[in-house]
């Protein structure tokens, strides 16, 4: 049996709160293999990493994060006392030490990511450090026509099958469902398409055990550890 990829979810939000530079740091520490974080477009044309469409639950402040600049989400203090970074925080605190899984979360996240991709590849970082992946499928088609080499994954609720023919249209290298929809015939399927399968979000270590039997390439998990 393969040993899947150890897929830091938001970091390592088991341990510090998601989509943080301490939450990065705390999944390069516990020896990942990849790190996944979610980035949204704000009103001053930033990428900031942030799961949530609004601030409310995380932070001490409300509203739609789209909706902020840099200079007021600055001001913004997440659970444990955190601030909530840039793409460009995460990437120099990520360092190509691993790769980094960014899922486009918010609209129009596609043409600035590509753009600021661009930026680090001028600076010595490879196509390869970088997977794009989504659940807004539209952003991928839009992330495609920019750039036709770097790995894309589609993001997937439902019956993950049903992402194969979109992954076949953008030529992804993964289909990324959520592990309860997945089966034996299904994966099976899957991979005879030719797709890799990273599933999430895998804690539990009975669930762990489950999806590794089916054979899948990757597992994000909010407790790295559990991998190992």
């Amino acid at each position: 049996m393969k040993k899947p990829l150890n897929i830091g979810h938001r970091g390592a939000m088991g341990h510090e709160t998601e989509n943080t530079i301490a939450s990065v740091k705390k999944a390069l520490e516990l020896n990942v293999d990849m790190i996944e974080i979610d980035v949204f477009l704000i009103k001053s044309g930033e990428l900031v990493v942030f799961h949530d469409e609004t601030l409310d639950s995380l932070t001490n402040t409300s509203g739609k994060i789209e909706d902020f600049t840099l200079e007021e989400l600055q001001k913004v203090v997440v659970k444990g006392n955190h601030q909530i970074p840039t793409l460009e925080e995460v990437i120099k605190t990520i360092d190509k030490k691993v790769p980094l899984n960014i899922e486009l979360k918010g609209k129009n996240t596609a043409k600035p990511t590509f753009e600021l991709l661009e930026k680090y590849y001028q600076e010595g970082w490879k196509k390869d450090d970088f997977v794009i992946s989504s659940f807004v499928w539209d952003e991928l088609e839009t992330f495609r026509k920019l750039d036709d080499k770097i790995s894309i994954a589609i993001l997937t609720e439902e019956n993950p099958i049903d992402a194969i023919e979109i992954g076949k249209k953008l030529k992804a290298v993964a289909i990324n469902p959520w592990w309860k929809t997945l089966t034996e015939e299904n994966s099976q399927r899957i991979h005879d398409e030719g797709f890799l399968i990273y599933t999430y979000t895998v804690n539990e270590p009975t669930d762990i055990k489950f999806v590794t039997e089916l054979g899948v390439d990757g597992i994000f998990c909010n407790f790295p550890e559990r991998l190992h």
